[in-house]
């Protein structure tokens, strides 16, 4: 018994010695206990976030140039040994100047909008019918949810290649049936991409609005019930309130990809279909200007981070007011 405790004594002694080294060094900076937790995720923003976004604002401060890089550089060494600046604002200034940045940048929001707000239509019934359903039920509806995950996004893409040109299926369904003489033009269109991306952003807009509806305390509804309100003003007034914090989340994880997306707009829709990532690749790719694709891009996050921050600021001052 002895040299059983002793051996199950040893794993312990050597994941010690192992962690000794990270605690001096958390101890050397100032870091213990609930703030080296938290150090954590801040390390996480800084390292994928924060220096690749500083990154891209200086290559957006530079002029473009033919070479490797293809951007001016930020810091000159002058012969005194001293870093001197180099910061152009002509890439902001021809974002002012050409309409077609300002044409996609409004584009892509209109159509990240009206995405997020057949989501929400579609996703609000399908989450309540999960929440409300029964527990063996409740688990298969929630796996037929997340069950496209499982397939590759590209090939989901395609299939609705498949299915919306004049040749697919549902046009031949259609005209086989008789209800349509030709074909309706599907594929390229404003309406294919719609449908692409609430198709792909449906799950996203369900699990946060089934987790909050799942939460909702029944005794709610049944109180409301008993003293005479309607089905649609128990909605109105108990459920639709309490499920505004799913709402919000689910429009932001639908809303933020939406406005950047590219495969969809590049494969669903036409010509006139412009959005800032169709924007972005043309100028990475097919004319080598990264400082104006950079500016385009601290313009975009910009614009997705800003009205943000300025809700959160808004909802903690309700919810101060509240307490």
């Amino acid at each position: 018994m002895t040299a059983t405790a002793g051996e199950r004594r040893k794993p312990k002694g050597r994941a010690t010695a192992l962690r000794a080294p990270f605690h001096a060094l958390a101890q050397r900076i100032g870091l213990s206990g609930r703030g080296l937790v938290v150090a954590v995720p801040y390390f996480w923003l800084i390292a994928f976030f924060l220096l690749p976004f500083i990154i891209v604002a200086k290559i957006s401060l530079s002029q473009m140039i033919i070479g490797r890089p293809p951007f001016t550089d930020f810091f000159v060494w002058s012969d005194a040994w001293l870093p001197e600046i180099q910061a152009y604002l002509d890439n902001y200034r021809w974002l002012l100047q050409d309409s077609l940045y300002w044409v996609a940048y409004l584009n892509s929001v209109k159509i990240a909008l009206i995405s997020t707000l057949f989501c929400l239509l579609i996703g609000y019934p399908m989450a309540y019918a999960i929440a409300r359903a029964k527990p063996t039920v409740r688990t298969l509806l929630l796996l037929m949810v997340i069950l496209p995950f499982w397939t590759s996004f590209l090939l989901r893409v395609y299939a609705w290649m498949g299915i919306l040109r004049n040749t697919g299926v549902v046009n031949n369904t259609l005209t086989s049936l008789g209800i349509l003489d030709q074909p309706i033009q599907m594929m390229n269109t404003d309406f294919s991409v719609y449908v692409g991306i609430v198709y792909t952003y449906l799950p996203f807009m369900i699990l946060p609005l089934y987790a909050t509806l799942e939460k909702l305390d029944g005794a709610l509804l049944e109180a409301a019930e008993d003293l005479g309100a309607k089905p649609w003003k128990v909605f109105l007034t108990v459920t639709l309130p309490l499920s505004l914090p799913g709402i919000v989340a689910g429009s932001m994880l639908v809303f933020i990809p939406a406005v950047g997306e590219y495969v969809i707009p590049e494969l669903l829709g036409g010509p006139d279909t412009l959005m800032i990532g169709r924007v972005l690749w043309d100028e990475f790719f097919s004319n080598r200007d990264w400082p104006v694709a950079s500016a385009v891009t601290i313009v975009l996050i910009l614009v997705l981070v800003i009205p943000l921050a300025l809700f959160q600021r808004h909802q903690a001052k309700v919810q101060e007011r509240e307490a």
